[in-house]
Order: structure tokens, then C-alpha cells, then sequence
């Protein structure tokens, strides 16, 4: 039997079957299930993934990207025999690892959250994977590429990404991806969807980043509107634990909610800024006052021990206080996590810090000892991806060298790492650079 006659006879079975079972049409496209078809009628040994079985195919940061990558997907029913394989590049030789596969249920709404992490992987080297059940349903492959030591390579950087309506974050991801396809990685600062709890958001927010996901590692953090419940309480971050399995920090109580990587020769720490939501008495269930005592703990021994050449701190609420605009109430200064770890990133010469939270994007050059001082962290503040403008709520820093230009619109970043040298570049959405700041380290 032809492809075309095969078509021919599937579409006619799909044909009868909607007659009398219509509801359960939408479940596939005809491509998938042509493919299907074949596969039974020919007796092909693998069939494709329909989209209910492989739905935001990731890859999330590992402890060491050069030898390890976590990969995670979703499915709609439950799957036991998840697995992940993958290949060196062009090879026939396929490893297989077990995947999990945990049901996770919020906001009335169930998903089946499948991960695996590939470990003992060569640096500097390209490898293929893709995820599937048993012996026959299996993904596309995808590429997966391990970082070598001295590598020089691009980040994408994403601010606050929050909003009513997500079409603006979409079109930002589409088209940044577009104009930077060799970027190693990507990053969301933190208010990745604007209420933690709305099932609808994450799936909205997942289906966004499709454009990067599959084929280069994520690191992302969380921020305060990842704590929100429905109502808009306190809550533990449940969602962004489930969907994204960054590297554990040790903490029983805290863990994941603060980690740090190597990506190449620099380390990368990304805080967790949201003390205050932690310390809310809402709910006694996640009443954690020493949020910041623990974490600082960690800080200090991660630090203690890192061998890379570069450290890069990523935090979501900013280290600096601005004074409101056209109201009293607050003075330019540095807020409470600044006081925190600012003596701390000195004392470990950091090279930059990234914040959000107040969705402005201001450089405020190099600080150390709360001033003005080339050989202290470059600070920027990364702006806002998302539709939660606030225009012209900020006076200036006494601190800011640059600030986008007011009213301000969307913005996102890059990050290029060389072996002396950080360069990061802020866009327009339209890819208009608004900055470029460098920091060099012999």
C-alpha cells in the first residue's frame, strides 16, 4: 500500500470515528496519526509522540554543565516507563536513562511531570536526545550541547516576565531567539507568571519559551509572584519547584529555591530574594524568618570554594532602594537584601550582579562599600519582558549611569562570556541595543 493510499484509508477511519466520538478528534493531528497508522499497518518499531504525551520538552541547568544537563517534559496521562535517550551527534549508539514520572495537581488542573538527568557526558561536545515511553513512542531528536572549560559563548538574560496577557513575553522569547541562534543558554529573572498558583499561566508561559527550550539548558529563578496563591496570598513556591529541577543547595527546608552552576569558566549563583513572602504569617505552613540566615550560610561556603574565573549573582528583588517619583514614602539607598549581601559579593569579588523586581532597566556601573568603586560588582537591574510596565514610577539613583529611555517598553539582555572578557548588551523588543557594558579580567 502507497503513503498516499495509506492517507487515504486513515483519514476515512478519522472520517467515521468523528461522526459518532468528535470530542476526542482534538487529541491528535492527522500528521501524528498518520504516522501512527503507518507505523501499525508497516510494522514500524518507534512511533512518534503525540503532543499530549511530550508537551514543553526542557532542558534545565545542571550542576556542571560540561558533563551533566537535566532534561524534563510533561504528559497529559500518566506514563510509567519514561525514559530519556540520547547519543553522541550523527552516532548510532543510544543511552538510555529512566525518567520519573510524578503527577503534579494545582489549580484543579493535573499534569504528569517526567525528568531525567544525563550525567558523565563528555565536555565541549554535541550530543542528540529525546524522550519517549517503553520500547516504541519516541520524541524528535533534539540538540544537546556540553560546555568546555574555556569556552566563549552567549546567554540570553529575561526579565520579569509577568503579565495579563502573554503575547508581548511571547513575541520577545520568538524573536530574541531568532536573532541569537547560538546562544549556549537562556535565563528568567525571577516573576516568571504573575500569580504562582494559575495553571493556565505556567502552561502559557512553557509553551512560550518552546523556541529555546528543547535545545538549550534554562536557569531560572523565582521570584515573589511565584509565591502568590489564587486569592493572592502566601504560598510555598509549588509550581516552580515542580516544573523546574535545578540543582539541590543542600537545605532540607529551602532546597532548589536558591542553587548556583558552572557553565564554562564562570559560576553562576542565583539567590532567593523573597523574605518577606517566606516570613508572612498567612499561612504558619511557610513561616521561614531564616530564609536569609541559612541562605547566607550557603553563600559564604559556595563562594568559599568556587574555582572559576568569573562569578555572576543572580537575584530577584534589587539590592538597590529607589525613591518613588511623585510620592513620599521612601528615599534612594539600598534595600534590605543589598545591606545583606552586597559586603558579602565584595568580599568574594563578584563580577556582576543581575536584579528585577521593579521592572526598570538601570546600570549603576561598579559598587563597592555601598559607593562608587571600579573594583566592585557591576550591578544592572534588567528591566521588564512582560506587560507590567509602571512608567515614570522611579526617581533616578544617585548610583545610575545609565537608564532606559522613559516612558520605558520592554526590554531583554545578553551576556557574552570570553575567556577575559563580559559583555553585556540590552535590546529593545525590536533588537535596538540600548547598552553595552564590558568588564575585563586578565
Amino acid at each position: 500500500m502507497s503513503k498516499k493510499q495509506l492517507l487515504g484509508a486513515l483519514l476515512g477511519v478519522i472520517a467515521i470515528g468523528a461522526i459518532g466520538v468528535g470530542a476526542v478528534y482534538h487529541q491528535f493531528t492527522i500528521e501524528s496519526a498518520f504516522h501512527r497508522f503507518v507505523s501499525v499497518v508497516t510494522g514500524a518499531s518507534e512511533k512518534p509522540l503525540l503532543s499530549s504525551e511530550s508537551r514543553y520538552i526542557r532542558q534545565i541547568v545542571a550542576a556542571d554543565n560540561s558533563t551533566g544537563r537535566t532534561i524534563m517534559w510533561q504528559s497529559d496521562a500518566s506514563e510509567e516507563s519514561s525514559i530519556v535517550e540520547y547519543r553522541l551527534a550523527g552516532s548510532d549508539e543510544i543511552v538510555t536513562v529512566a525518567a520519573t514520572n510524578t503527577m503534579f495537581t494545582d489549580d484543579g488542573s493535573t499534569t504528569y511531570i517526567h525528568e531525567a538527568t544525563l550525567a558523565e557526558l563528555i565536555p565541549h561536545t554535541n550530543y542528540e536526545y529525546r524522550v519517549g515511553y517503553g520500547d516504541s513512542r519516541r520524541s524528535n531528536w533534539y540538540p544537546l550541547t556540553t560546555a568546555g572549560p574555556d569556552d566563549s559563548y552567549d546567554v540570553l538574560i529575561y526579565p520579569d516576565s509577568q503579565s495579563g496577557d502573554y503575547t508581548v513575553w511571547e513575541n520577545i522569547v520568538k524573536d530574541s531567539a531568532s536573532r541569537h541562534p547560538n546562544a549556549a543558554m537562556y535565563m528568567s529573572m525571577g516573576d516568571l507568571v504573575d500569580n504562582g498558583e494559575q495553571a493556565s499561566q505556567w502552561r502559557t508561559w512553557l509553551s512560550s519559551v518552546e523556541p529555546l527550550s528543547a535545545r538549550i539548558p534554562l536557569a531560572p529563578m523565582m521570584g515573589n509572584h511565584e509565591m502568590y496563591t489564587i486569592d493572592w496570598k502566601m504560598r510555598e513556591p509549588r509550581a516552580y519547584l515542580a516544573y523546574f529541577d535545578v540543582p539541590n543547595n543542600g537545605s532540607s527546608t529551602f532546597d532548589r529555591r536558591y542553587y548556583s552552576f558552572d557553565y564554562g569558566d564562570v559560576h553562576y549563583i542565583v539567590l532567593d530574594t523573597q523574605l518577606y513572602e517566606a516570613n508572612h504569617d498567612d499561612n504558619s505552613d511557610i513561616h521561614h524568618p531564616d530564609l536569609y540566615d541559612v541562605q547566607i550560610e550557603w553563600l559564604r561556603q559556595d563562594l568559599a570554594t568556587n574555582n572559576k574565573k568569573w562569578t555572576v549573582v543572580l537575584m530577584h528583588r534589587d539590592p538597590f532602594q529607589y525613591a518613588f517619583a511623585n510620592r513620599d514614602g521612601r528615599d534612594a539607598g539600598f534595600s534590605e537584601e543589598g545591606v545583606i549581601f552586597m559586603p558579602i559579593f565584595d568580599e568574594y569579588n563578584v563580577d556582576l550582579v543581575l536584579s528585577a523586581h521593579l521592572h526598570t532597566y538601570r546600570d549603576r556601573g561598579h559598587v563597592r562599600n555601598f559607593d562608587r568603586d571600579a573594583t566592585g560588582p557591576r550591578y544592572i537591574i534588567t528591566g521588564i519582558a512582560g506587560d507590567a510596565r509602571y512608567p515614570g514610577l522611579w526617581r533616578e539613583h544617585p548610583l545610575d549611569v545609565y537608564v532606559a529611555p522613559q516612558p520605558e517598553t520592554n526590554n531583554y539582555m545578553s551576556l557574552t562570556v570570553e575567556p577575559n572578557r563580559l559583555t553585556v548588551r540590552s535590546y529593545l523588543p525590536d533588537g535596538t541595543e540600548l547598552e553595552t557594558v564590558s568588564i575585563d579580567k586578565e
